[in-house]
């Protein structure tokens, strides 16, 4: 199945929302993603049915293993991109924004060289 670029968004910022807070609600990614949070809570609904977040009666959400994957895949390419260009002298906050728009499209290949390169001369 396909999954979209806005997917990925929400998936990752469970991702970091989980790793910085260890639990995730609807409205923290709403204050992350500066969403609306029926925008959120439609876009939660989508991904609880497709398989790629859990909600518990609390209204915690946690990534399935299909939704961690995919989350992880994005995460890893905003934070190596995000290095690459802070390493080539891009501000912080272009790197961040130009990250998070090209880690959606890379191809396979191109991103296997970029993490090679990166990882061997700025880490």
């Amino acid at each position: 199945m396909r999954i979209y670029e806005s997917s990925e968004d929400y998936l990752e910022a469970v991702l970091m929302l989980q790793e910085k807070n260890g639990q995730v609600r609807s409205i923290d990614i709403a204050n992350e993603l500066n969403f609306s949070k029926p925008s959120v809570s439609i876009a939660m609904k989508k991904l609880r049915e497709n398989g790629y977040i859990e909600m518990d009666g609390s209204s915690l959400i946690t990534l399935t293993d299909a939704g961690m994957e995919i989350a992880a895949r994005i995460y890893e390419r905003h934070r190596i991109l995000t290095q690459l260009l802070l390493a080539l002298g891009v501000s912080a906050e272009n790197a961040r924004v130009d990250a998070c728009r090209i880690e959606h499209d890379l191809s396979d290949e191109s991103w296997q060289k970029i993490k090679a390169y990166t990882l061997t001369h700025f880490s």
